[in-house]
């Protein structure tokens, strides 16, 4: 029977989770790295006993560690993420020039071919890429040489390059989403790009076509559709139906369309999944309520997933990597919130089960189909 394995990154350690094909009953492994933020933890879609987890420590600085037999060992691999080609500077806080520095790795992308090829997000804001499992890093520096670089600013969480997409049908075009610059896309493998925010509206822009300068939490798509982008920003929820080009809002009938993470069920395109909270001041559900929403049209109607999940006085956040789905017959659902829990649905979202609990704050999770 197929399994599933949660790879699970919190404040201070990776777990991993792991299930037969009921999901009703789960071991877990950990923790790796005690006492480490670990930003980020993926497998290799190529292989699935090749990981990569990004290590991060105010006091140690930036460890990259690579796993070969399904996170049971780990070593470390190449941690120079030197900044080419580019020099100058982004925009800080206040508007004053700010020199480029490389502060941690938050997003780990594996090829969808090649164990030893993976791309890395970073804060200040840039994509790198590995071709040899992790032992040397190289930038992508097309994306910081856009114009509209200097212009980029970082949002409450830091100037970081979140989430890194690779289209199945496409070998050249690749995705990211930075806060908060906005969402880009290279059609030559990340050697140019253009900024996709045509159509994203935020308070503080006065004007409507604004290149860059969007706060963009996630996107998401589903690899049968790769042209169809959902994204949750800062306010609103997004779709668009030609890779970026224009984006339309389908917050429809949230609650609040303020969140985090967004994700697609594995086999039905149109039906997407988000978790609302209160707004950008106040980082927990609405009325104490944990509640993620489904909608089944691609967005604008949206139904409240609660079954299972606690409905009073619950004030937890669920960050924009913690959220992920398994490509099992009958898809699963996983989410992990900044109490230390994570959330389990084996049946689409319908129900919902804490697999663990008391983990340090959750940053990420990953779920892997296993043969």
């Amino acid at each position: 029977m197929s399994g599933v394995r949660l790879l699970v990154g919190t404040r201070k350690g990776a777990f991993v989770l792991t299930s037969d094909g009921k999901r009703k009953d789960w071991k877990v492994e950990g923790p790796h790295f005690a006492g480490w933020e670990i930003y980020h933890a993926k497998a290799s879609p190529a292989d699935p006993d090749r990981m990569y987890a990004s290590q991060t420590s105010g006091w140690f600085g930036q460890v990259i560690q690579r796993s070969s037999d399904g996170g049971k060992t780990w070593e470390p691999v190449g941690n120079k993420f030197i900044y080419d080609g580019v020099p100058g500077t982004h925009q800080w806080y206040d508007g004053t020039p700010h020199p480029w520095e490389f502060a941690r790795v938050w997003h780990l992308e594996p090829s969808l071919s090649d164990p030893d090829t993976v791309y890395a997000g970073v804060e200040d804001a840039a994509l790198f890429r590995t071709t040899d499992g992790g032992a040397n890093w190289e930038e992508l520096s097309g994306l910081r040489k856009h114009g509209s670089g200097p212009s980029w600013q970082p949002g409450a969480g830091g100037m970081c390059l979140h989430t890194i997409l690779l289209d199945p049908k496409n070998a050249s075009r690749l995705f990211v989403a930075i806060s908060a610059a906005g969402a880009f896309r290279s059609d030559d493998a990340g050697t140019t790009w253009q900024p996709i925010n045509r159509g994203l509206k935020s308070e503080g822009i006065p004007d409507p076509n604004a290149e860059v300068g969007h706060c963009v939490h996630r996107i998401a798509m589903h690899p049968s559709r790769p042209d169809v982008l959902y994204m949750q920003k800062h306010w609103d929820v997004m779709r668009s139906e030609n890779a970026g080009d224009s984006w339309t809002e389908v917050s429809g009938n949230l609650p609040t369309d303020f969140g985090f993470p967004i994700d697609v069920h594995a086999h039905e395109p149109d039906t997407v999944y988000v978790v609302p909270i209160k707004s950008d001041s106040e980082h927990f559900p609405l009325d104490g309520k944990l509640q993620v929403y489904r909608s089944r049209s691609g967005g604008n109607e949206w139904e409240a997933l609660t079954n299972g999940l606690p409905q009073s006085n619950c004030y937890v956040n669920v960050l924009r990597d913690a959220m992920s789905v398994d490509s099992l017959d009958e898809c699963g659902i996983y989410f992990g919130t900044t109490g230390g829990q994570v959330y389990a649905s084996a049946d689409a979202g319908d129900t919902w089960n804490a697999i663990v609990r008391d983990l340090p704050a959750v940053l990420s999770v990953e779920a892997q189909t296993l043969a």
